[in-house]
Formats: structure tokens, C-alpha cells, sequence
């Protein structure tokens, strides 16, 4: 798959992600004090030139020049972590970074779209405990909120490089004992199940709803069917579980979509659900891979799928 494709792809997907309204998120009209779509158009354009070494990268994979284990996975993300660190003062995508370039070099090594997730989660299998360790300083630049000290191998502990590497954990390993904290992990095992069914639904969305209302159905459906791991580690488990259930009422015509944002805005950005947000900014680089566009119907914008 041609180098520039992909990468246009996942950094238009990301942008949209940003731009669109959803309940609790940044978007092209609403900010958090310290988290504003700036941020958002800043860090996506910052990380162009890491994503193309990802590619070429996939690219030797591919021709066997390099091994799975010389991916350099974890090098890659926190090189892209700091490249948005650099170009602006908060965190908005280091989950989506640490989404993206194992399916980016996945699609530069694989067939198509679904055979790249299958790559992708062969990297992740593959990686070495240097990976892990690069990820835990790129998570450092990053510095997430809601993560949790005092677990096994925690990230900001003078002690887990050491514990890492006695124990020989590499991104699959550490993600098997992270899946439940952060659905990132999840993905990277389950071969990005959920942004790949998240861009199924959004492929037949857009052929009945105009864009905005298309993602905005989509996300509620996020919403209600899954927990958002960063909700709980900020809010805890049942501010988490009172976000799905409300989402399910909003479905149900109970609830206004009015009403929902101002009840995910109500407590600041501890209902900001981010990590659903992450998975919804994949599917959309997905769907921006499988050819989407816009046009203008009665006023609206359209997403519409292949050439005019």
C-alpha cells in the first residue's frame, strides 16, 4: 500500500476524531482548560515524519531485510511522543499513537486493510523488552492522566526497568497484565477488534446519515457497549458505568444530546472519554484508508466511500 495513503490517512483520521463534536470531548467548538483542539492540530501534524520511517520500516519487514524483533516498535512511539511534546503543552494523542504505528507498519507490511491486523499483532508478539522500555519513557514525555502508581511494573517506579527486564516483558507481555487499566492493550491483542468493527459500522453509517451525525451515532454506540478506561482511572468504575448507562438512555431516546455533553462536561474533563475516543480517531483513519471523501448534500456534509 502506497506510503503517503497511509499516512494521510492517519492523520486525517485523528483530525476528524478531534473536529467533530462528541458528548464530552474536544472538538472544533468546545475545549477543556488545559486541552483544546489546537492542541489536537498541532500534535496529528507533528508526528508526519515518524509515521513515514514507520512505514519504510514496515517496508524492510516486508522484504525480510529485517526481523519482526528489529521493528523497533517502542522506539518509534516515543520518538512520535516527543515530536508532539515538542510542538505543543499537553497530551492529546498519546493513545493514538501507540494505536497507530503498529497497524501503520501492520498495512505496510500486510496485504490489505484486514491481513495489516494480523501484522500488527505479530510485531506486538514479537517486540523485545527494549520496547517496552521505550514506551514506558514515552509514556513519561506524555504523562497521561489517571495512571496508576503502586501495580506491577509501574511506569514512573525507579524500580520497573529492572523488573521489566528480569522478567522479560515485551509489549504483548505487558499488555496482557494492562488490558483491563487501558483498552489500547486490548487492542493490540485482539488485533484491533474494536476500531475495526468501530470502521464497519461507520462504513454503513455514512450511507444512511450525514458525517457529523454518522460519528456521533457511532461514539454513542461506543459509549453504551463499553467501559472507558480512561473515565475509570480518573473517576472511578461506576462515574464509568454512569456514562455507558446514559449513553444506552441517549440510544433510547431517553436522554437529549444536549443534556448527555452537559452532564459529561459537568464534572470538568473526568468524564472525557478518551480512550473510546482514541479507538473512534482508528476507525476513522480506516475509513479516510478505504477511500472516503465528502460532499455537499442540502447543507450537509456527507462522507461518501471511492471516487465521484
Amino acid at each position: 500500500m502506497e506510503r503517503w495513503r497511509i499516512i494521510r490517512a492517519f492523520t486525517l483520521g485523528p483530525l476528524l476524531e478531534a473536529a467533530l463534536p462528541k458528548p464530552g470531548n474536544v472538538s472544533r467548538f468546545r475545549d477543556f482548560d488545559d486541552l483544546t483542539f489546537y492542541h489536537f492540530l498541532f500534535a496529528e501534524t507533528s508526528v508526519l515524519g515518524v509515521y513515514y520511517e514507520a512505514i519504510k520500516t514496515a517496508e524492510l519487514l516486508r522484504k525480510g531485510i529485517l526481523e519482526p524483533r528489529e521493528a523497533g516498535i517502542g522506539e518509534l512511539i516515543k520518538r512520535a511522543v516527543q515530536a508532539s511534546r515538542e510542538a505543543q503543552d499537553a497530551n492529546p494523542n498519546f493513545g493514538i499513537i501507540a494505536l497507530s504505528i503498529p497497524l501503520i507498519m501492520g498495512l505496510g507490511i500486510g496485504r490489505n486493510m484486514l491481513d495489516a491486523r494480523e501484522k500488527a499483532k505479530l510485531l506486538i508478539d514479537e517486540s523485545t523488552v527494549r520496547d517496552t522500555m521505550e514506551l514506558y519513557r514515552a509514556i513519561r514525555i506524555a504523562n497521561p492522566k489517571g495512571i496508576p502508581s503502586g501495580v506491577k511494573y509501574d511506569v514512573y517506579s525507579d524500580d520497573s526497568f529492572r523488573e521489566l527486564f528480569q522478567d522479560g516483558v515485551n509489549l504483548s507481555r505487558l499488555a496482557e497484565v494492562s488490558c483491563e487499566r487501558e483498552m489500547i492493550f486490548c487492542e493490540w491483542l485482539k488485533e484491533y477488534e474494536l476500531s475495526y468493527s468501530t470502521f464497519g459500522r461507520l462504513y454503513e453509517l455514512i450511507k444512511e446519515l450525514p458525517l457529523e451525525e454518522a460519528v456521533l451515532r457511532a461514539f454513542l454506540e461506543l459509549l453504551a457497549h463499553n467501559l472507558d478506561t480512561l473515565i475509570v482511572r480518573k473517576a472511578g468504575i461506576e462515574e464509568a458505568r454512569l456514562v455507558q448507562e446514559n449513553a444506552g438512555k441517549v440510544l433510547e431516546g431517553k436522554m437529549g444530546i444536549e443534556e448527555f455533553d452537559a452532564f459529561m462536561r459537568d464534572k470538568g474533563d473526568l468524564r472525557n472519554p478518551g480512550s473510546l475516543a482514541d479507538i473512534m480517531a482508528v476507525s476513522l483513519s480506516l475509513l479516510v484508508l478505504r477511500g472516503l471523501r465528502v460532499e455537499m448534500r442540502n447543507g450537509k456534509v456527507w462522507g461518501v466511500i471511492g471516487r465521484p
